[in-house]
């Protein structure tokens, strides 16, 4: 049932060990030119209890961006091994460095994720993302190693390689992005490929981007898998700082290796448990480049309870979004996620929608664009607008506000083997 004893330690033990490493990594942290000023000659002696964490300062991704290419390491440049570099569209990219020991410990935190959703030694795993820069591809794939499966790095794209990949040698568990997945689907469709039938398929590790429980069950129901739902950012190593368990209830945070906060994105004040917030993480394990209260902008809540797998690590909820994702039209508050629960839940939407924002004069407006199945789309217009009225009126109840929303046929929106973009601002600034 377990992979390593840390998935048992009780909730006395996971602070206990958070305390005595969160002190390790103040000391640590402070070899840094970066956090030698910031922390400002914190004693990590001081450090009694997790909650004493809020007395250290916060890091966000500007400090990273204005620490590049190398502010915040605490060792000398001969001990690391590894590098990934965020895009860094604005400005410097962030730069995140391994050490041996660090690739170490992230192997062994994601082979625990896998290990708890049943994947095991003899699995084939087709891991279908990114690599490179991208620490989703490596961080996974080396994870699959260290549990012990035959592993595919079969990365993104080239949907007719990837279905081969899983025909010819039985693939039985893969790593996809959510709207890939289901764009896979199509196509296994199309090529008149039944998974149920014609593949090995069991259990799929989805990531990388917020997704719904529709689309999960969309997902599952098309590709007939079990799929969970996972966690991670670069800053924090990557993949593997939370994950799904089999209850499929939450994903149970690795609190031995990452202390998390939740809090209130404006007062920076902790929220209660249950309310959402920004997640705060702090690594606990990293030696060459610990960080400290790192901001996310990643919106979450604690689930209260006890999970009934048995873990006493905390668990989140699914990312709501990001708290710079969120659109505000005529003042109120959206989140493109709020828009794909509803429309996930409808059988007559497909796989794909858009949403764009745009202005007549001063106004802000929104315009939603949802692909329907092609059973659905047929020549009655009548029927059409009672299914468009009706899709209208489920937005508006969840956002507040009434966009347009447009019917197309099934396959005419953009799509992309990649991360999908789901919003397009044609907003013109005055």
């Amino acid at each position: 049932m377990y992979f390593d004893k840390a998935e048992t330690y009780s909730r006395e033990e996971i602070e206990r060990i958070q305390v005595v490493r969160l002190r390790n990594v103040v000391e640590r942290a402070a070899r840094s030119r970066f956090y030698a000023e910031s922390l400002g000659g914190i004693d990590p002696a001081d450090i009694r209890s997790v909650d004493d964490i809020r007395r250290l300062p916060l890091t966000t991704k500007n400090d990273l961006r204005a620490s590049y290419p190398d502010g915040l390491l605490t060792v000398p440049h001969d001990q690391f091994v590894r590098l990934h570099v965020s895009s860094g569209t604005t400005g410097n990219p962030t730069a995140v460095y391994y050490t041996q020991n660090d690739l170490n410990s992230w192997a062994d935190l994601m082979a625990r994720c896998m290990h708890m959703i049943g994947i095991r030694p003899g699995d084939v795993f087709q891991n279908m993302s990114g690599y490179g820069l991208f620490t989703g591809g490596l961080g996974i794939h080396y994870g699959a190693e260290r549990l012990g499966c035959l592993t595919i790095p079969s990365g993104a794209g080239n949907t007719a390689r990837q279905i081969k990949l899983m025909k010819d040698f039985r693939t039985t568990a893969i790593h996809i992005i959510p709207s890939y997945a289901l764009y896979f689907a199509e196509a296994l469709t199309k090529s008149g490929i039944d998974p149920r039938r014609d593949l090995a398929l069991r259990v799929a590790l989805v990531g990388a981007e917020p997704h719904t429980e529709e689309s999960r069950r969309k997902i599952e129901d098309a590709l007939g898998i079990k799929a969970y739902n996972s966690y991670g950012l670069s800053e924090m190593n990557g993949p593997g700082v939370a994950f799904e368990c089999l209850e499929q209830k939450g994903m149970h945070v690795w609190e031995d290796a990452y202390l998390i906060e939740i809090l209130d994105p404006e007062t920076l004040e902790p929220v209660k448990e249950g309310e959402i917030g920004e997640i705060v993480m702090t690594s606990l394990l990293r030696e060459g480049m610990p960080i400290i209260r790192y901001r996310t902008r990643d919106l979450c809540r604690f689930l209260p309870g006890e999970c009934p797998c048995g873990r006493k690590h905390r668990r989140i909820d699914r990312i709501l979004g990001r708290a710079d994702d969120m659109m505000i039209l005529k003042g109120v508050n959206i989140y493109p996620m709020q828009i794909e629960q509803v429309l996930m839940a409808m059988p007559e939407v497909g796989q794909n929608y858009l949403i764009e924002l745009d202005n007549d004069g001063h106004i802000d407006l929104m315009r939603v664009k949802v692909e329907i199945k092609e059973e659905f789309f047929i020549e009655d217009m009548r029927a059409l607008n009672a299914l468009r009225e009706r899709i209208q009126t489920a937005l508006r109840y969840e956002i507040l506000l009434t966009p347009k929303v447009e019917l197309v046929e099934a396959n005419t929106l953009p799509k992309s083997e990649g991360k999908a973009k789901r919003v397009i601002d044609l907003r013109k600034q005055f």
